[in-house]
């Protein structure tokens, strides 16, 4: 089951999709039927459909094996209300707050198992959330942005960036990009932050994405495994592009994070049941 709603944050309303878990698995803690939640950040001038409805297939196969979860457009994005980027990267990092906040209110939820799941620039919108919210458990990051100022400008292209006059704007596919916008790009960099986050991680990026480098993707494990907590895996799908656009990508993207959550969430309660 499906349901459209709106969450609240500050004077902008962010449109959402809330999936509901269609059978029980090996996810659910039977015992108390709670459900682990996942949120999905769309990337840079994105949308909670994704390209080529990826984030849609996507919440739909995790739904199917006992998770909510929770997708969401930006503000100024899709069908939400505001400015894209009017407040820079920070208000992106609150309304994806504002959104946690919404989910662990949910009935059933269980609060020890909120995952965000990025993609592109949200990945690194949920690396930053995840280092100053500690209601998140477990970050997922699909081809994640690592220098947010250097990447978006690179994306935009040089020659237009280079257009953009202190305290005004340009125009990038409709969107109305600001000086504040990349002042704030420039201020977050996810590899400082990072070692906050203290749950475990995986990081997943395609060989031929011409987007964001496929290089981001082992430094992401390395700077994740000098924290003293929390461990981190990698994965590759060979032959993606940034949005994993072939069915093939599509299918073993999806399949890898399944599997990994499963695994992380058995290995997890291992554990814990071996320490008591």
């Amino acid at each position: 089951m499906e349901h459209a709603i709106t969450i609240q944050s500050d004077d902008v309303e962010l449109a959402a999709t809330l999936h509901y878990p269609t059978q029980q698995t090996t996810a659910v803690q039977a015992d108390c039927q709670r459900y682990p939640l996942i949120i999905i950040c769309h990337g840079f001038i994105g949308s909670r459909i994704g390209v080529d409805r990826l984030f849609v297939k996507a919440a739909r196969s995790f739904s199917a094996q006992g998770y909510f979860v929770l997708r969401f457009d930006y503000g100024g994005c899709g069908e939400s209300t505001g400015d894209y980027g009017a407040g820079g990267l920070d208000v992106l990092i609150e309304q994806t707050r504002r959104v946690i906040d919404y989910g662990v209110s949910i009935d059933c939820v269980d609060l020890s198992r909120v995952i965000l799941l990025g993609h592109s620039l949200g990945g690194a919108a949920a690396v930053l959330t995840a280092a100053k919210d500690h209601r998140v458990k477990t970050l997922v990051l699909w081809s994640a942005v690592a220098h947010p100022h250097n990447d978006i400008m690179r994306i935009v292209g040089k020659n237009e960036y280079e257009k953009l006059p202190l305290g005004g704007s340009i125009d990038h596919h409709g969107y109305k990009l600001t000086s504040r916008f990349f002042e704030s790009l420039s201020q977050h960099q996810p590899f400082e932050q990072l070692r906050k986050f203290t749950g475990d991680v995986f990081v997943l990026h395609g060989t031929a994405d011409e987007t964001i480098p496929v290089d981001y993707a082992p430094l992401y494990q390395k700077m994740f495994w000098l924290r003293k907590e929390g461990q981190c895996d990698l994965e590759l799908v060979y032959q993606a592009n940034h949005t994993y656009s072939t069915t093939p990508s599509t299918t073993e993207l999806l399949e890898k994070t399944g599997d990994w959550l499963n695994y992380t969430y058995k290995r997890n309660k291992e554990w814990n049941d071996w320490t008591i």
